[in-house]
Formats: structure tokens, C-alpha cells, sequence
């Protein structure tokens, strides 16, 4: 296939006097030339992208400014791998490699997740909001549409069977132009019976009134999708993890891919700091870093350019102010977004929560929060729910999503490179789709080893994951009857979400232990109130340390460097410095 360059050449020429080149070069258009600002580069590429496309930008533009630092990768090196030859390597322990990783345990398979970080879902998929989404705002053509019905009616069955707490509690879009109703009409008919999206329902201001008086009082009307949820996207990532693990799955977490050999449009080896590894099969599901994947693989047809997007958590006691996920949306605002906006919403866990906004980066892993984006997603969800406050806000957070140009998502085998699979371009709604794209994936995996060697079902497979018991959802008799069982349920080690020392202790002794503060918040959620583990946080790391059977200065909060504490700094009876 060829593609004539002319027109979208003659483009970049007016918008940047020669600066920039586009030329069709192995089925994707490649960009080239010397820009300055990153929002410079950010137009050039969508100018010659086409959304929802199969022909991906790639792009090759020198930009001064978007100097990124190298990736973060463990400090340490050693041998645990070396050798090690899985039918299955998944690169990245986000959700898409964690329900991946587990889909892939149907099959008698030696499947093997590498992450580079200290724990799972430690990137986008732990810094997204965690809505189940409906599909309301996906046209058809895109693979985000054809994987959001499917996966959507999942999602009660995966977090049964993963003892993942999940709610549906509908999504209100509303609008306070009344005259915009019958467009919107219009809208909600097309997406209902062109797009498939049969749940969306227009309603009155009246109606919404009733369902959620506190949301916009201008509101004239609202389109409603019942099928949309919450659930804790960190949680479920965890959950599908521990479950593959279950079903006879490795995970080696702290485990960064330095480099692979091709040869002959196959990957032979894949370098990592725990040595080398010989898969038959490799998935990239590795976020914001796909493309370098894709770059050592030797099979690059797309680039990745990074979002920021922040997010602020409020006390619980705010909580009762709304029972579901809303957003105001300006038309004229939302025609030249490339994102559906944010909004508001309850969380699984009962806090509500205000966010993301959207900010083109260069940085893939820079978390910073900014002052600026707590204050435009206040300024834009104060008119979805009027009594938010940031004096209620307890904890923000900010992730980075990995969207292509075309912002859709590549779910493909390698187009050079044939024992290589890649679920890349991953953002909203990868959380709500990676149930239904992990049946597609692991089977085309299993497809690729079929042609080589005898794939069969793993009979054994259990698709159910024993949850730690949660005090803080039992009634008193329930209580009791766990605390008698086992006297750690009775000791309160976090008092805001009444966290025991034994459901600590049984997050330590999971399928994949992460014993940091941080990791037994991600599980059990010490530190997650009203105070941020100011009280609690010393108990957790005395109780991770005890467990461990080391000192107290060896625990971490989170990964390599997150230091606590340093030592002792008396001895007992007034004995002065140690």
C-alpha cells in the first residue's frame, strides 16, 4: 500500500514553514524535522494523524524541549531469570498485563509477567479513576468501541469471581442549554441504535433531580447510562494478578527489559537485570514505554504520546453528596477535546472523586502534581456538584496515559516481527475493555504457539480468588466471629478505614507479597483516610518488619530509595545516640 504524502506535506508546510516532513515508509507515516516546543510537535503529529486509524504516526521529530529522562529501571542486577524460557513472556504488570497474564492460565502454558516497578498497577493503571464505562462517548470504527459493550457486561462476573468490590451507579451527562434537547435527542437515539450503546436514556431535570439532588441545579436535562460503575482499578489489577499466580503464572516484579535480540523477524532472547530470557511469545503491554518495545523488537509502526491527568480524592464524608459519576459538558468545549473531560463520581470505597483533566507531556513518568490542575478540574466540577470544596480534599494523585496519535488502541500481532503481540495506546477506557481484550489477546497467543508446538486447556483452572477479609464491611456478629477465629482481626491498626493487623498480615502472606508500606495500602488500605496514615503508618511498617524479621530501617515505603527511617537513634534507658 502506498499513500500520497502531498496534502498533509502542504499542511505542515503552512503551519511550520518547512520544519517538519511526513513520508509513508513501511505502513505508517513517519515524521521528521526540528520543532522547539512540544505543543508544536503534539499539532504536527495530529495533523497527519486520522483518527481511529490503522495507519499510525510515527513520530521522529527532534524537539529541544522534550528532553525526557531515562526510563526508571531497578538499581540492582542478578541472575533469577537467567535462562528462564516461558511460552509466554507479558511485559508490564498494569491491568492490561495482569488480565492478560491470567486469561493466559486457561492453557497448560508457562506464562511469566515482568514489571519494572516495585509493584503492580504502580503507573496508569493505579492513577485512573476507576470508572467502568458505558461507551457513550465511542463511535463505531474504533477498537475502543468494539471492546466497551462486551467488556462492560463483565465486569459483575470478574469481580465476583476475583472478590473485587464493584457498583453500578450510572453515569449522568447533563446539559443546562434546554434548547440543545432535541440534538441531544438526536445524539442519545444514534448511539443507542447505530452505536449499540442500549442502555443511554434521555432524561428530565426534574428526573435527575430526584435521583441526585445535589448535582447542578441548572441542569434542564441529562443523558443517563445505568451501566456504568466504579471499582478500584488499582484493586482489580492486583486481583487479576494473584489469580493468574494461582493458576500457575510467574510474576517478577522489579524486572526491567533492557534489550532483545531479533533475528529473522523473531525475538530469540530478551535482556532484563535479572538475566536473560528465551519466551517463544512476546506481549507488550507495557504503557507509556510500548513504543520502546516496540523500537527493540524491531517492529515500530506507532509512537506514544503522553497525558498527564490528575485526579483529587475527598473525605468520605463528602461522599454523600452525589451516589454516582456526573459531568457538565460544554458542547463547543467537547468538539475539540480529544478526551471526554472528567467529572465527578463516588468511589468503590464510598470518597468522591474530581477529576482528570488532560495535559500533553513529554514525560512518561513524571507524577507531579500541579496546583493549576487541581484548580481547572475544581473550576469545571463545581457546576457538576456545587458543593464540592477543596477543603474536604484529602489526597491527589496524577497519572500519565500512553495514547497514540490516533488515539485508539493497537491490539495486534507484530507487523515485522512474528512472535510479537502488542496491546499499546492503552488509556480511558482500557480499564472498562481489558476483560474482553485479554480473551483476544491470550488467544491469539495461544493461536501463534499452535502453530509450533500442542496448546491444550488447563482444566484446572479456577477462575475465583479469595479476597482478605474487609472488617470494615462486616456487622458485629461477623466481626466477632473472624476476631475468634483469628485474635489479629481485633487489633485496629488504621483507625479512618479500620484496618486490622490481620487483614495487614494476610496482604503480606498473598500469592505476590509486596512488603512495603505502600503495597499493603494498595491491598488492605491502611493510610487511605481522613489523615493519610498519620497514625497508622509507623504501626504498618513496625508490623511489616516484625513479619519480615528485620529492622525497622530496611522497610520502604515503596520501591528502591522510598527510605523511612534511617536507624536508631537512642538506645533503651536513656542511653543516648546508637
Amino acid at each position: 500500500m502506498r499513500m500520497d504524502m502531498s496534502k498533509c506535506n502542504r499542511k505542515l508546510n503552512k503551519q511550520f514553514g518547512g520544519r517538519v516532513r511526513a513520508s509513508f515508509e513501511n505502513d505508517c507515516i513517519v515524521l521528521r524535522g526540528e520543532l522547539e516546543r512540544w505543543p508544536d510537535v503534539i499539532s504536527a503529529c495530529r495533523t497527519a494523524a486520522r483518527k481511529y486509524s490503522r495507519i499510525h504516526v510515527v513520530n521522529d521529530i527532534v524537539c529541544p524541549e522534550a528532553q525526557d529522562a531515562p526510563m526508571r529501571r531497578p538499581s540492582f542486577t542478578d541472575h533469577t531469570l537467567e535462562g528462564a524460557a516461558p511460552d509466554v513472556l507479558v511485559i508490564g504488570g498494569g491491568i492490561s498485563g495482569a488480565s492478560i497474564a491470567r486469561e493466559l492460565t486457561k492453557w497448560k502454558l508457562n506464562v511469566l509477567l515482568v514489571e519494572k516497578e516495585s509493584d503492580l498497577a504502580l503507573q496508569a493503571s493505579g492513577r485512573n479513576d476507576g470508572e467502568v464505562h458505558p461507551g457513550i462517548d465511542l463511535g463505531k470504527g474504533s477498537l475502543k468501541h468494539k471492546y466497551i459493550r462486551t467488556a462492560n457486561r463483565m465486569f459483575d462476573t470478574v469481580c465476583k469471581d476475583l472478590n473485587v468490590e464493584f457498583h453500578r451507579v450510572g453515569q449522568y451527562v447533563l446539559f443546562g442549554d434546554v434548547w440543545l434537547k432535541p440534538l441531544i435527542r438526536l445524539y442519545c437515539l444514534w448511539r443507542k441504535y447505530h452505536d449499540g450503546i442500549e442502555d443511554t436514556v434521555l432524561i428530565s431535570g426534574a428526573q435527575l433531580k430526584r435521583k441526585e439532588p445535589l448535582l447542578d441545579p441548572e441542569a434542564k436535562f441529562a443523558i443517563l447510562n445505568p451501566s456504568a460503575g466504579v471499582v478500584c482499578p488499582y484493586g482489580l489489577t492486583i486481583a487479576y494478578a494473584e489469580n493468574a499466580v494461582q493458576n500457575g503464572a510467574k510474576v517478577s516484579l522489579g524486572t526491567a527489559v533492557l534489550g532483545m535480540e531479533v533475528e529473522n523477524g523473531t525475538i530469540r532472547a530478551v535482556h532484563t537485570n535479572r538475566g536473560t530470557l528465551y519466551p517463544k511469545v512476546v506481549i507488550n503491554a507495557a504503557g507509556v514505554f510500548a513504543e520502546e518495545i516496540a523500537k527493540m523488537a524491531d517492529d515500530r509502526f506507532y509512537s506514544i504520546h503522553p497525558r498527564r491527568g490528575t485526579n483529587s480524592i475527598l473525605d468520605k464524608k463528602a461522599g454523600v453528596y452525589m451516589h454516582s459519576i456526573a459531568s457538565v459538558i460544554d458542547l463547543r468545549a467537547q468538539l475539540r477535546a480529544h478526551t471526554k473531560g472528567g467529572g465527578t463520581m463516588r468511589t468503590a470505597h464510598g470518597n468522591l472523586l474530581a477529576g482528570p483533566d488532560a495535559v500533553e507531556t513529554w514525560q512518561k513518568e513524571n507524577t507531579e502534581t500541579h496546583p493549576e490542575s487541581i484548580r481547572v478540574v475544581f473550576d469545571k466540577q463545581k457546576k457538576t456538584l456545587p458543593r464540592l470544596s477543596e477543603r474536604d480534599i484529602i489526597t491527589y494523585f496524577t497519572g500519565v496515559r500512553a495514547p497514540t496519535f490516533e488515539e485508539d488502541f493497537i491490539i495486534e500481532r507484530g507487523r515485522r516481527t512474528k512472535n510479537l503481540i502488542h496491546c499499546a495506546g492503552i488509556q480511558s477506557p482500557g480499564l472498562t475493555t481489558a476483560p474482553a481484550v485479554a480473551i483476544d489477546v491470550a488467544q491469539t497467543a495461544a493461536d501463534m504457539l499452535s502453530e509450533k508446538m500442542t496448546v491444550e486447556k488447563n482444566p484446572a483452572f479456577d477462575p475465583v480468588r479469595k479476597g482478605i477479609p474487609a472488617l470494615r464491611e462486616m456487622d458485629e456478629a461477623q466481626r466477632a466471629e473472624l476476631i475468634k477465629e483469628n485474635p489479629d482481626y481485633g487489633v485496629i491498626v488504621c483507625r479512618c478505614e479500620e484496618v486490622s493487623k490481620g487483614e495487614i498480615l494476610d496482604a503480606l502472606r498473598s500469592p505476590i507479597c509486596v512488603p512495603t508500606v505502600d503495597g499493603v495500602k494498595k491491598r488492605v488500605r491502611p493510610g487511605m483516610g481522613r489523615c493519610q496514615g498519620g497514625f497508622c503508618s509507623p504501626l504498618v511498617t513496625q508490623i511489616i518488619a516484625d513479619y519480615l524479621g528485620v529492622p525497622l530501617s530496611e522497610v520502604r515505603k515503596s520501591g528502591e530509595g522510598s527510605v523511612i527511617t534511617f536507624g536508631k537513634t537512642k538506645t533503651p534507658e536513656g542511653g543516648g545516640e546508637a
